[in-house]
């Protein structure tokens, strides 16, 4: 087991609020995608554990920052060295990829969830925010995904043609709704901790 006090002091330390927070939707959208995959019987054995997952999702953004930002992904080991921190090459790359750019090979879900999932939480929390509550109880999967197919220029920076892809059957294999509502759970599940 890893100390996940560690690592979320660690990227608490190292990134401003609005990333931090993105961290830890992430951290929890990996959980719940995790355990949709695995209730329903869709993720073999050479997976990696849901503790890989999670904790990829936490840190995946933690050299986001300063002299690190133009790296980005590329330099998740150096920053947690800072912090005597260590991650496994199965954390790491899919740390990786969440970052289209880097020609990864997509040859577990795990990846395919922190790809799928990372811009995601972006939509979600700017759904959230047209609310006169702010609050992320109000939000309902049916306005996520209508704002995500109907309304383009709605939160304009998500990555559409990345969230689609939770689709492809070598992939997650998840219709969009399904993500929409495991990751809005899943982010509401945590709302007080990530001021929504």
């Amino acid at each position: 087991m890893t100390d996940r006090q560690s690592y979320l002091n660690a990227v608490k330390s190292q990134l401003e609020t609005n990333i931090f927070y993105h961290s830890l939707a992430l951290e929890a959208c990996m959980g719940g995608i995790y355990d949709y995959l695995k209730t329903n019987g869709l993720l073999n054995d050479q997976e990696p554990s849901r503790e890989e997952w999670t904790l990829a999702g936490l840190i995946h953004d933690i050299d986001y920052s300063g002299e690190f930002k133009e790296f980005h992904p590329l330099k998740t080991e150096e920053v947690l060295e800072k912090y005597n921190l260590k991650i496994s090459k199965t954390i790491k790359d899919i740390v990786l990829a969440h970052d289209g750019r880097q020609n990864n090979i997509y040859d577990n879900k795990a990846k395919w969830a922190i790809f799928c999932a990372d811009s995601l939480t972006g939509l979600i929390t700017a759904v959230a925010y047209i609310y006169p509550s702010k609050k992320l109880a109000d939000v309902k999967t049916s306005s996520v995904l209508k704002r995500f197919l109907k309304e383009p220029k709605f939160a304009a920076g998500t990555r559409r043609d990345e969230i689609k892809k939770s689709e492809l059957k070598d992939g997650l294999n998840i219709p969009i709704e399904k993500l929409i509502e495991t990751c809005l759970n899943s982010m509401q599940q945590i709302a007080p901790e990530i001021g929504l």
